[in-house]
């Protein structure tokens, strides 16, 4: 076995060390089958890996597949000239060869692969169709015999191995599964740098799950693609259980640590002490890693961690919980509580679920107790005399505190709504990232010391009456109903709650965007982004130079600072011609392989892959959301952990029916089978 970096068949290693060498990313170009690993800083032969022949010498190995560190172009020139490399490149075209055969005459795949026959296909088929469109599994059977009695013909012609019976549904979308998730494994293989989003989920018997997803970045057109690696179970745990379960994936899909450049930890359920020990024990690993917490669901973005600490907010969300659970079902003529009804269908809410709803980060459903409060009242107080229960919503309906906190909840929810509106669009501008960030905790400081526009509005609506029976106190009315509990002691108590409140929810924000990720995110929007140039190119001699250095700094690992500083001017020019373009379109020229710009500025085109893979967007949210439904659903009809993940994987991230390759679906499936990997049939 050769050590990487040692002398093989008269291959040598760069022992000059008076001048240290770089790998030149433009060696790429010339030499189509060099690879280079980032984290061991060795060159590698695709073709000779791929091949792994044996040279003159008699060895498996020459210093292009165990690797080597001599970086020199006279060193690429050899090996390219070498014997073993011209033996790997005719080996490895005669199988190509014979693949495009076999792929342009399907009968020959037999010789290879297991026979594919048109019953089999059709089967999987169903299953994979079931699968996108959330169709249960039991009704596999009937849609089988649909098909039949509408004469399918490749159901009724031929006859298929025992394997394929309807109860084996959940051994097919394993193999299904495993065809995706092959692909993903080359997706991820292929990608520079890759981002990783973690969400857990916690369903109402407190079963813990972890849903993965990646974001990557083809080096072929530079295009981003978002991937589900699966959901899996946790036992109960802290960060270092997630830390652990996200490792071992990593592991399982041949991810290197070295990629990793971006986690977003996505989940309402999660509190943020367990997610920053995520990001912890994940840096000890990933050294490139910069932690981006919950950019892709809105939910998320308040702290549900505030109604744990702050008392009176549990109170409130229990006030409110009753009086959905009392008139949202309400059959009278009133619109206003027909409003109530209207906010669960909107946002899904299941009041039969056990599991605790946040009242105060559902702005719907605050509105909607802040547009009905009059009508409420009145029905609590006809309702009084007979329920203790109306008597006792009532009577907390009418306090001061309440209906002030709800003005306060009605001025903080849609700034945080605007937020992760501004995350979900696909084309985000970085830019603005830090801005408005910063915007949003200088306008939840500001409303500690002046109201928001509700609550003022609510201060000025109210009449002020003097107390007959009680001298220096007041009476309060609001839309015509008297205010409880409006004493000077009160109101000294809800300004309390009301600071408290408003700095849990800055303080929180604040932690989850810390100044050194908008610090990186800023600075890849100054060098990346044509709009944020100066108009004049006069005026482009500093620009942008901190921000370079600050990412140079970040990665210095996967960058050479000084080959980037000489370019920079350079690069700022063509940047400045090409003002038309937009963040993304500027990075997806870096990325692409083939392009001028990767060619000319290697490590502009290395931090262009790391911005690309930052998980934002429209598309990611959408996966998350899908995701979550799925396994909520597939946790109401009891599926398994294992089937479901496999389920969850066809419905996010399967194509349409006529781009699947269901002739290798049906070898994988066939070869577990015969393997004893599935042992017995899913009853």
């Amino acid at each position: 076995m050769v050590p990487p970096g040692k002398k093989p068949a008269g291959e040598t290693s760069n022992s000059n060390k008076k001048c240290k060498r770089y790998f030149n990313e433009h060696w790429k170009e010339e030499f189509t089958w060099l690879e280079f690993d980032y984290e061991r800083k060795l060159m590698f032969c695709i073709e000779c890996r791929q091949a792994l022949v044996k040279n003159k010498h008699g060895k498996a190995e020459n210093a292009f597949t165990v690797g080597t560190d001599n970086f020199q172009r006279h060193a690429l020139l050899r090996h390219v000239t070498s014997g073993a490399h011209r033996q790997a490149l005719a080996v490895n075209r005669e199988q190509l060869a014979f693949e495009a055969r076999v792929h342009g005459h399907p009968e020959l795949r037999s010789v290879l692969k297991v026979e594919v026959n048109p019953a089999k296909v059709a089967i999987l088929t169903t299953v994979y169709w079931m699968a996108k469109e959330e169709i249960p599994e039991e009704k596999c059977s009937s849609l089988l015999d649909l098909q039949k009695f509408n004469l399918c013909q490749a159901l009724l012609a031929s006859e298929h191995s025992e394997y394929y019976h309807p109860s084996s549904i959940r051994e097919m979308q394993a193999a299904i599964a495993k065809v995706l998730h092959n692909e993903d494994r080359h997706r991820i293989k292929a990608s520079p740098f890759v981002g990783l989003v973690v969400d857990e989920t916690v369903d109402v018997l407190e079963h813990r799950n972890l849903a993965m997803f990646t974001t990557t970045v083809s080096p072929c057109n530079g295009q981003t693609s978002t991937t589900f690696l699966g959901s899996f179970e946790l036992p109960a745990g802290e960060a270092s259980t997630v830390a652990g379960k996200v490792g071992e994936v990593m592991r399982s899909f041949g991810i290197p640590t070295m990629k990793i450049t971006w986690l977003s930890a996505d989940s309402a359920s999660l509190v943020a002490e367990r997610l920053s020990g995520v990001g912890t024990a994940l840096s000890s690993l990933c050294p490139l890693l910069t932690e981006m917490h919950c950019l892709s669901h809105g939910s998320s973005l308040l702290p549900t961690q505030s109604i744990v600490s702050i008392e009176y907010l549990q109170k409130y969300e229990t006030t409110v919980d009753a009086v959905y659970r009392l008139y949202s079902s309400f059959r009278g003529e009133s619109n206003s509580l027909q409003e109530l009804q209207s906010v669960l269908d909107l946002c899904e809410i299941d009041l039969g679920s056990p599991k605790a709803i946040h009242w105060t980060s559902i702005f719907p459903a605050v509105e909607a107790i802040d547009s009905s409060w009059p009508t409420l009242v009145l029905l609590l107080e006809s309702e009084a005399e007979r329920s203790p229960v109306a008597l006792g919503l009532c009577e907390e309906l009418k306090k001061f505190q309440f209906v002030a906190f709800t003005k306060i909840l009605l001025d903080v929810l849609p700034i945080f709504q605007k937020l992760s509106r501004f995350f979900q669009i696909e084309d985000f501008d970085l830019s603005i990232l830090k801005p408005i960030v910063s915007a949003t905790a200088t306008t939840l400081q500001a409303q500690k010391s002046a109201s928001g526009q509700n609550l003022q509005e609510f201060l000025n609506e109210m009449n002020e009456h003097p107390r007959d029976d009680r001298e220096g106190e007041r009476r309060l009315y609001y839309k015509g109903v008297e205010l409880a509990n409006c004493s000077k002691v009160h109101l000294k108590h809800f300004e309390h709650l009301k600071e408290t409140y408003l700095e849990s929810v800055r303080g929180n924000l604040l932690d989850r965007f810390p100044s050194s990720v908008l610090e990186a995110v800023s600075s890849f929007s100054a060098i990346f982004n044509p709009k944020c140039y100066p108009q004049s190119l006069e005026d482009i001699g500093s620009y942008g130079v901190s921000e370079l250095n600050f990412l140079l700094q970040a990665y210095s690992r996967v960058v050479v600072s000084e080959r980037a500083l000489s370019d920079f001017p350079l690069f700022k020019r063509i940047v400045f011609s090409l003002s038309q373009l937009s963040f993304k379109d500027l990075c997806v020229k870096l990325v692409y392989s083939n392009s001028e710009m990767h060619e000319l500025f290697p490590d502009f085109a290395v931090l262009a892959a790391i911005a690309l893979a930052l998980p934002l967007g429209s598309v990611l949210a959408e996966k998350i959301s899908r995701g979550r439904e799925l396994l909520k659903r597939g946790r109401s009809r009891c599926v398994k952990d294992e089937g479901l993940s496999d389920l969850m994987k066809i419905a996010i991230d399967g194509p349409a029916v006529n781009e699947f390759d269901f002739a290798l679906a049906i070898e994988y499936y066939e070869s577990m089978r015969e393997s004893g990997f599935i042992v017995a049939q899913v009853k």
